[in-house]
């Protein structure tokens, strides 16, 4: 496999919104290249909105967002293209359009105006799909699949645009959790053995936690923290960006931190005993 180049992004004092509505408010965020970076927060909190600025897809109020030191908005459309890539949270497909027609798209920022089709081309998409598991799909309409099968053939044509910096707004969309954690394991081997930079928006926190090497916190459109998981998951960090009361123990998988959430019906003095149980289990 080709070790991707390492660029840079990063989003400097940035206020970003819609029309007269402001949603993320003074955001500074360096990417870190070659690595995992996970938004998280409460639905709302800006999360979607902060991806779609670092895409070019928003045009930000204030500030700045910058691909290798240069503003984001003064570098051509196609070299953007050819250095980062997005799946949006609702992508829409032409209608009618096959898998492998759809997954083929990914390679246009690859084309230029003179370059035809070539098996470069095919191998892309070819590995794409079977990275994704939907290689059996290749002929079939998109409009005919289920929403995780979707899902995955979106992020196939993602794969197939082979792109330094990979932006997915929440990518395990749609998909059960044994193909949640096939798609993260995907993702965490392309970052891994390429070195791509992948940046991508979760709901789920302890997912986020287990598959990521910098996890970014919001609330209301304001950075709360960034940093390592096992520095920024705690019992306080749940409290305000999801207003939620919760233990935080080790994973006893991956030792990455464990959310456990306390709601009304657990916060009795046998259930908390039984979760000290389990972290000192955890611990020794």
């Amino acid at each position: 496999m080709t070790t991707h180049a390492v660029h840079t992004l990063a989003v400097e004092a940035a206020t970003i919104g819609y029309d007269d509505r402001v949603v993320v408010h003074d955001m500074t965020l360096e990417v870190p290249a070659g690595k995992i970076t996970t938004i998280v927060g409460a639905n709302a909190c800006g999360k979607s909105t902060l991806l779609r600025a670092m895409a070019r897809l928003l045009k930000v109020k204030a500030g700045r967002v910058l691909l290798d030191g240069a503003p984001i908005d003064s570098i051509p459309s196609r070299d953007v293209a050819t250095v980062l890539g997005l799946l949006p949270q609702t992508p829409v497909s032409p209608e009618g359009i096959a898998v492998a027609d759809l997954v083929g798209r990914g390679r246009y920022p690859h084309q230029g105006w003179f370059r035809r089709w070539t098996p470069q081309d095919d191998a892309a998409v070819e590995s794409a799909l079977r990275a994704t598991d939907t290689l059996d799909l290749a002929d079939r309409p998109v409009d005919e699949l289920s929403g995780g099968q979707r899902q995955r053939v979106w992020i196939a044509m993602a794969l197939a645009q082979e792109t330094d910096v990979l932006l997915l707004d929440e990518p395990t969309t749609f998909l059960d959790v044994a193909h949640q954690v096939e798609v993260l394991d995907l993702l965490t081997d392309l970052n891994r053995a390429q070195g791509t930079t992948i940046v991508m928006v979760l709901h789920d926190l302890n997912l986020a936690a287990r598959y990521t090497d910098h996890l970014v916190a919001l609330r209301e459109g304001r950075l709360v923290a960034q940093g390592a998981p096992a520095q920024v998951v705690t019992p306080a960090l749940v409290a305000e960006v999801f207003g939620m009361s919760a233990e935080v123990v080790p994973d006893p998988v991956s030792g990455a931190p464990l959310v456990v959430p306390i709601g009304r019906h657990h916060a009795g003095d046998g259930v908390t005993g039984r979760r000290r149980e389990l972290a000192s289990r955890t611990l020794a």
